[in-house]
């Protein structure tokens, strides 16, 4: 028997110790086809993603529409970076679930790199949306340590192992902020939008993402985390699909809007300019 059938017997037989090597969990991914397939779908998806936006918006000349458009390119920079990490096995690992657990006693496959992956990706969205819909530094910074609070929370509601209740409680918190996050994107962000001249677009990628994200604490309740109704393929698929439209499709709608440099989001050669305009002096 290989290492890797002798691992995922174990696994399915809740039989694991805790001492599995980086090649022995890669090759567990590599003999679950479900499983290794939504990562290699989002490594190239993200790739395409990145030559897509560098020709879409390979005009643009306005700086604070290549803010927009770079931070979009950014998510796909993190999210190949990330799935690389799930694929390799580099940022999984089995982690017996505590008394209480729907799993208690055995080891589950756990895919904390996808946290990782939100907390430095998802800013990015938010400062793309914010910048969209015209919104001040305060608003966007507010959104963007919420969503970091957001990540890791839920990191730490995946990685919690020494008590069930614990574990639901760092789920509560990440939900907390979350929350926040919404209601940025629902109330104060549509107002600005509509103040900017921008509120078709905002409006579309609004209802996409407030749609997909609550998608993220489903899976997790409902996923081998949570309460294990769903098995670990169908719950990193799951993840996976909603990377697809909450990156990938709103970075494209995004790109592809600002790529045609409206005056809605440009601002002029001095945008972000460090300098203050040097008055030349009379000769």
């Amino acid at each position: 028997m290989t290492s890797a059938s002798a691992l995922l017997l174990g696994a399915q037989g809740g039989l694991l110790q805790s001492s599995q090597t980086q090649t022995e969990i890669f090759e567990y991914i590599l003999s679950d086809s479900l499983l290794a397939s939504s990562f290699v779908v989002n490594i190239a998806l993200a790739g395409l993603t990145i030559v897509a936006i560098a020709y879409l918006a390979r005009n643009v000349t306005d700086p604070r529409a290549k803010l927009i458009v770079i931070s979009t390119m950014l998510i796909s920079v993190v999210s190949i970076s990330s799935y690389t990490g799930l694929a390799s096995g580099l940022t999984v690992s089995f982690l017996e679930m505590p008394a209480g657990h729907a799993l208690e006693g055995q080891e589950v496959f756990t895919m904390w790199g996808r946290y990782l992956t939100w907390a430095l990706s998802t800013p990015f969205i938010l400062i793309a949306l914010g910048l969209l819909a015209g919104s001040n530094l305060t608003k966007i910074s507010t959104s963007v340590a919420f969503t970091i609070a957001m990540c890791v929370t839920g990191l730490a509601a995946a990685l919690t192992t020494s008590s069930v209740v614990m574990r639901w409680w760092w789920f509560v918190l990440s939900s907390i902020f979350f929350l926040v996050i919404i209601y940025i994107l629902l109330v104060e962000w549509p107002a600005d939008a509509q103040a900017a001249g921008t509120t078709d677009i905002f409006n579309t990628l609004k209802i996409l993402t407030v749609i997909t994200w609550f998608g993220y604490p489903l899976l997790w309740f409902l996923g081998v985390e949570g309460i294990a109704v769903l098995g670990t393929g169908i719950t990193s698929w799951g993840y996976s699909l909603l990377d697809v439209i909450a990156k990938y499709g709103v970075t494209l709608l995004i790109v592809t809007y600002v790529a045609k440099e409206p005056d809605e989001v440009t601002a002029g050669s001095n945008y972000g300019s460090s300098l203050s305009k040097v008055v030349p002096s009379d000769d």
